[in-house]
């Protein structure tokens, strides 16, 4: 990986030892220059064939960086990445993000989510999402997207969107 990478993950975990979850809006501000630079775009993204790649793992803090090929018209669920943050962020590409509150009783077995927020990511930006956020993304165009998040979530609980006993308001 380029130099700007290898200190961007160096001030990464830096940040998160010594900040923790308080430090996720300076993860993703940290991270938008990393995102405007052709050379990591390059190394990031070497092919389109792999849709996702690992690009940093740290075992102390659990932290991973990856790099997400997302093809056009993709549209992902509502989910959380459960006790886990994230911090997404565009190379190339846009993401059209919306933020759902959940409002019925947690205890009930359904979920009733309404919007709070619609916005798009797009080539440079980035933005830091909390444990326990529900959001759910679209893709128009073919994106390049990197994700970083607080552990592997494919190993945690997570919230996702089930339409057949959920219900989307709008």
């Amino acid at each position: 990986m380029s130099d700007l990478f290898h200190a961007f993950t160096d001030d990464l975990v830096s940040t998160l030892k010594q900040k923790g979850v308080a430090g996720l809006h300076e993860i993703a501000l940290k991270l938008q220059p990393l995102l405007r630079d052709p050379q990591f775009a390059r190394l990031a993204f070497p092919d389109e064939t792999q849709r996702k790649r690992v690009l940093f793992h740290d075992e102390n803090t659990g932290v991973y960086v990856l790099a997400h090929l997302q093809q056009a018209g993709k549209n992902g669920k509502p989910h959380s990445h459960g006790a886990s943050w994230a911090v997404y962020g565009n190379i190339a590409g846009a993401t059209d993000m919306t933020a759902w509150r959940r409002i019925n009783a947690d205890g009930e077995d359904h979920a009733i989510l309404e919007p709070v927020e619609r916005y798009r990511i797009g080539p440079g930006d980035a933005r830091a999402y909390r444990p326990h956020v529900i959001h759910s993304t679209a893709h128009p165009e073919n994106a390049r997207v990197i994700r970083i998040t607080g552990t592997d979530l494919d190993a945690i609980d997570r919230y996702h969107f089930d339409a057949t006993k959920d219900r989307l308001l709008d």
